[in-house]
């Protein structure tokens, strides 16, 4: 165990109290283990000695000269300064240029007559060579030997760049791990040698010294290459062990029968089932056949139909003797599952005891605000089995919830529920129940693999028939006030259709005495326009009612709202009494009103990709075609715009949540399954190393498959314990 002690060293031992708190504090980094895995993000490089006569462009060169002047100019009116420093080596002339604050240490030090190394890229201005803030060293004419040396040393050299913050530059980091470089000896292998010896890796002490001090560049693609597969293959045997644990816990065996609820349900479908849906459910019926729980992610397009795969599933299991239920993270998507499954179902979700002669149910809703009576009557149908399929909130996962018999869970939107809720209610069944997790998030491939790998995955991505295509076009209303003029003409029109509308924004509005009152946040408005409050929908919805949209009839939704207003204002949407809404994102997921055809997102710069996607899921849900404007301020050359643009440009759920991961990355998207762990990824980018991650799966499941103790593999199991502490562990299983 020694050897994995001197990677539990605490910093401050070696480096310090005052370096060694920085880095806890600014950097998360608490241990000698933690600096060794702060992998340098770049390399600057230096070339090899040049003369300055022999200079070549655009590349990285070393150069040794002594000043020849060096002055100081300043530009914008006074308020910009550069340092213009010429150098001689005898055989030609070269200027370096420094700006901004990088001039005072350099003016301080590059006087006249000073001989020095300096390191850059040639670049040309005003057709002369130049270096813009070279790294340089100062050296000591009067020691020649020691010159030499410093020389050797700095020239031709890579040099790591790490991630550093305010406190702790890239170079004192450096020096940190120069004093912690010779624990990476001890560093405990996670990969089994046969593994290591077949892909032809570098041992991982000689990885950890090759990514922190390379020789050359085919040192850091080695390092990298290890590294990488270090990360993936831990992650993926974590994964893949708690699949295994799953497999083994049992459960009761849920097959459908013939002539029942789910048959009767399917014969009075008004439509066919895509083969995507078919396929799925096929998939969805063979796992609830074992006796073990199904563990499975279902992930779709917007639109894709996975309420219905979601339904069919529930109504086999009711057939099978047991009792489904539906987690959904808002009452608005609660009660809209609820209005919308029991439709679907008519006089089937009307039915008596559980598994009666009549082969029809009882479909309960469950959320926190229902009356005392409705919420007392809901339990008693859960306990004696009368209801078969519940949908609910997190009112469901209360201490007083008892089911008869609790044969299937079904969460949607996974990303809202935390693994504490999850499994609260996965306990209420006798038998572990089986497990359903929806996503309209789709999910690039990778990602599933890394964040969700302990469920298997399905994917919809066919639209159901009758789904319209929808238009998106961003609005630039700073730029182009007439195209948002234009935007509320085309709601009109729309309307005087017969159709209708939303308008989303990103604030609820009416809280400018909680944040300091509405005359400072005009007078901050005032002084920096960028800086106003995100657009609100109590502030709009009167705008609109009062101006472009007189004479319509406009009603706003939102979270602080009773849940019961809530509630009527979307049966009158649904029903077509009200023309336009004016909601938050409180519609995002699974509102499903056919006649709703256009969108208006205001400052839709303010939500990310995946959400823009799912609130465009709201129209185009009917046989009329859909509209969805995105209304932003952002200039137009902003990465906010190029956002909107991408989104405006596909409709392809895949290749948005690519484009969000691109310019999210993995932190973000990884979220809490990454959190708190010191193991987050740091060299495995999810989008990039598809390869890496579909390799260390298979690798990782087949040595789980033999060994699901790690028993022969000592070595593995240290690493994954030092990694999988209790809250890791909670966070994996957020994923």
């Amino acid at each position: 165990m020694d050897r994995v002690s001197s990677f539990d060293e605490p910093l401050k031992k070696l480096l310090g109290g005052a370096t060694a708190k920085v880095m806890a504090e600014h950097l998360g980094l608490h241990t000698v283990g933690d600096l060794l895995h702060h992998y340098p993000r770049r390399y600057e490089e230096r070339g090899k000695l040049t003369a300055l006569a022999d200079l070549p462009l655009d590349e990285h060169v070393t150069v040794v000269a002594q000043v020849a002047d060096a002055r100081i100019l300043m530009f914008n009116n006074g308020r910009g300064k550069r340092l213009e420093v010429t150098l001689t080596d005898g055989s030609g002339r070269l200027q370096l240029v420094f700006f901004g604050h990088g001039v005072h240490k350099p003016h301080k030090e590059l006087l006249p007559g000073r001989q020095a190394m300096f390191a850059g890229k040639v670049s040309v201005f005003n057709r002369k060579m130049q270096l813009a803030h070279p790294t340089y060293q100062l050296l000591d004419a009067s020691d020649a030997d020691e010159a030499t040396e410093a020389v050797d040393a700095f020239a031709g050299r890579l040099l790591p760049i790490y991630p550093a913050c305010k406190q702790l530059d890239s170079w004192r980091i450096a020096k940190a791990v120069d004093a912690v470089l010779p624990s990476a000896r001890d560093a405990v292998d996670p990969l089994p040698a046969a593994l290591r010896e077949g892909r032809g890796f570098t041992p991982l002490p000689e990885a950890l010294l090759k990514v922190h001090r390379p020789q050359t560049k085919a040192d850091i693609e080695d390092a990298k290459a290890r590294l990488k597969w270090d990360e993936a293959f831990v992650l993926q045997v974590a994964l893949a062990r708690r699949r295994y644990a799953e497999t083994q816990l049992p459960a009761a065996a849920r097959r459908p029968v013939a002539d029942g609820l789910l048959d009767a349900f399917d014969a009075k479908l008004p439509f066919t089932l895509t083969e995507g849906q078919d396929k799925v459910s096929k998939e969805i019926f063979d796992d609830l056949a074992t006796e073990h729980p199904m563990h499975r992610l279902l992930q779709g397009e917007v639109g894709s139909g996975k309420t219905m795969v979601a339904l069919r599933a529930m109504l086999a299991v009711v057939d099978a003797g047991g009792q489904a239920a539906m987690l959904a993270p808002t009452e608005v998507l609660a009660q809209q599952h609820h209005r919308s499954i029991t439709e679907m179902m008519g006089e089937l979700a009307e039915g008596g005891m559980l598994g009666g002669s009549d082969r029809g149910t009882k479909v309960v809703l469950l959320t926190g605000s229902m009356g005392t009576a409705a919420r007392r009557q809901a339990l008693l149908d859960l306990v004696t089995g009368e209801a078969g399929i519940v949908i609910g909130t997190h009112a469901l996962i209360e201490d007083k919830v008892q089911f008869h018999d609790l044969g299937l869970v079904v969460v949607d939107e996974q990303h809202r529920f935390g693994v504490e809720q999850r499994d609260a209610l996965r306990s209420k069944g006798k038998q572990p129940p089986h497990l359903l997790v929806m996503t309209a998030t789709p999910i690039p491939r990778t990602v599933a693999m890394t964040v969700f790998g302990d469920l298997e995955t399905s994917v919809l991505d066919q639209l159901p028939a009758g789904r319209s295509p929808i238009a998106s076009h961003v609005v630039p209303a700073k730029d182009k006030p007439h195209f948002l003029a234009r935007a509320w003409e085309r709601v009109r029109e729309e309307v005087e259709n017969g159709h209708q509308a939303y308008v989303v924004c990103p604030r609820i509005g009416d809280d400018a005495d909680e944040a300091g009152g509405k005359a400072a946040k005009k007078k901050a408005a005032e002084q920096d326009p960028d800086k106003r409050p995100p657009l609100a929908v109590l502030e709009i919805a009167d705008e609109l009612r009062g101006g472009a949209l007189a004479g319509l009839s406009v009603e706003v939704l939102h979270g602080r709202m009773h849940p019961d207003e809530k509630d009527d204002v979307m049966r009158r949407f649904a029903a077509g009494d009200v023309d336009v809404l004016v909601a938050t994102t409180v519609i995002e997921v699974g509102v499903n009103v056919p006649n709703a055809t256009a969108m208006v997102i205001m400052d839709a710069d303010r939500f990310g990709v995946s959400q823009l996607h799912q609130l465009r899921g709201r129209v185009g849900r009917g046989s009329a075609p859909g509209l969805c404007l995105l209304v932003s301020e952002a200039h137009e050359a902003s990465p906010a715009r190029a956002r909107l643009s991408a989104v405006a440009a596909t409709l392809d759920g895949f290749e948005l949540s690519r484009i969000d991961l691109e310019q999210r990355r993995e932190g973000d998207v990884l979220g809490q399954a990454q959190s708190g762990v010191r193991s987050s990824l740091r060299m495995l980018a999810v989008i990039d190393d598809e390869e890496v991650i579909a390799a260390a799966r298979e690798e990782a499941v087949a040595i789980v498959a033999a060994d699901p103790e790690l028993e022969h593999l000592p070595e593995l199991r240290t690493v994954l314990t030092a990694l999988l502490d209790k809250e890791r562990e909670e966070y994996l299983d957020k994923g």
